[in-house]
């Protein structure tokens, strides 16, 4: 795959999550990419490699029954008050400001090396 169909598959992963209520995966790298989104996301799988996304609650494992995930996705769509809770829980991979905070720690400390 070349550098610009990279970008645009990151693109379009940004796009479709971020107009979508939830997110169900069985992708390890949507699972650990989703939470900093704030939506919920269920994973269609019995076990996860991010366990630290499922203490966080950001995660939730539904197996692969049909059923499960069905019924599952539609009680958290339709409880406002379980749907805010999962998309307000903490990312436990960062807050999303590292770049923020390079930048300032770069302008701040940059007149010090002139």
């Amino acid at each position: 795959m070349c550098k610009n169909q990279s970008l645009a598959t990151i693109s379009l992963f940004h796009y479709w999550s971020g107009t979508a209520d939830i997110i169900l995966t069985d992708s390890g790298s949507i699972q650990e990419e989703s939470p900093s989104l704030c939506k919920p996301v269920f994973v269609m799988r019995d076990i996860t490699e991010w366990p630290e996304a499922v203490d966080a609650g950001t995660l939730k494992p539904v197996g692969t029954d049909f059923d499960t995930i069905v019924n599952e996705t539609n009680r958290l769509l339709d409880n406002d008050n379980d749907y805010h809770e999962m998309r307000s829980r903490h990312n436990p991979y960062g807050d999303c400001m590292s770049a923020e905070r390079i930048a300032d720690f770069i302008d701040n400390n940059l007149n010090r090396l002139n």
